[in-house]
């Protein structure tokens, strides 16, 4: 059994789109195609269904899936070793919020290419729907969330600091000016959320649900960026890390709404899955990140 075709086989399983993987394999979906057709051929199974244009694993491709992650994590762990860290190569993908990853991760990021500059980063938005999925496929090696926990029994996690949350809006919008607000003022108000900072928003909206006040039409956006804007604009209200608006605050463009429930606070988890081999490269990052990324919360 060649590596090269168990990667390629890995690849399709995780992605179950013949064409993305030879995009993610810089080769043609022919030649993909081909090599599965090798395998299967040789292991004497079908390790894919093909239903229309969906791709769905066999029973065999299941379970040829979790030798094929083990064999070449191997693969893997041998050149890591033979080469030590100034030798390691390849790719880490990493899930991150927005906020965290503009504010918090600079100093990890130069820390980490001064150690390993033959790995290449791939930080890509933090999007809660699918993000334990990623990582069970293995399309995701490392994830940040903002959150309190994470049910799920295949990840292990750390918790590396707390982000202080703020309800924030326009200096000229109805609520800004008055004491402390709570769920019912927000009741009437366009709540304004950001898909790529995860889970602290689904916090929020379940305390405005549990007292009865979760506005019935919001705005969602794909970036904290644009839900800054929309709120500097006067359009609604919403909750971000405190790190996040602290500069428009300062310049006049937000105020903070006092929040009468408490403080609101969310804690940084990094989440990866517990079968997953930690190799020298990730080892590294999730080191520096232990070391580094609450220094600079305390910092800014």
């Amino acid at each position: 059994m060649e590596l090269r075709d168990l990667k390629t086989f890995v690849t399709v399983a995780s992605l179950l789109n013949f064409n993305r993987a030879g995009q993610a394999l810089h080769a043609a979906q022919s030649t993909v195609s081909v090599r599965i057709q090798a395998l299967e051929e040789e292991l004497g199974v079908r390790l894919f269904d093909r239903l229309g244009r969906r791709v769905i694993l066999t029973a065999s491709g299941q379970r040829l899936l979790d030798y094929g992650r083990k064999m070449l994590d191997l693969e893997e762990e041998a050149r890591a070793w033979v080469g030590g860290e100034a030798g390691a190569r390849g790719a880490l993908t990493i899930r991150v919020p927005e906020t965290l990853c503009a504010m918090r991760f600079s100093g990890v990021v130069g820390h980490f290419r001064e150690q390993f500059p033959n790995v290449r980063l791939r930080l890509l938005p933090c999007v809660f729907d699918g993000l334990t999925e990623d990582l069970r496929r293995g399309m995701t090696d490392l994830a940040f969330v903002l959150a309190y926990e994470v049910q799920s029994r295949d990840m292990a996690s750390a918790c590396l600091g707390i982000e202080q949350l703020v309800v924030t809006a326009a200096p000229q919008h109805p609520l800004a000016g008055r004491g402390a607000i709570g769920p019912e003022d927000i009741r009437e108000q366009t709540l304004l959320l950001a898909s790529t900072d995860c889970s602290y928003r689904r916090t929020f909206e379940g305390i405005l649900a549990q007292a009865g006040c979760l506005p019935p039409i919001g705005v969602e956006c794909g970036s904290v960026a644009a839900v800054r804007q929309f709120a500097a604009a006067g359009l609604g209200v919403t909750v971000l890390p405190e790190i996040a608006v602290r500069a428009d605050v300062k310049a006049g463009a937000l105020t903070i709404l006092p929040w009468s429930e408490g403080p609101l606070e969310a804690a940084v988890l990094m989440l990866w899955h517990k079968d997953k081999w930690i190799n020298p490269a990730l080892a590294g990052f999730m080191r520096l990140c232990r070391d580094h990324l609450l220094r600079e919360g305390e910092q800014a």
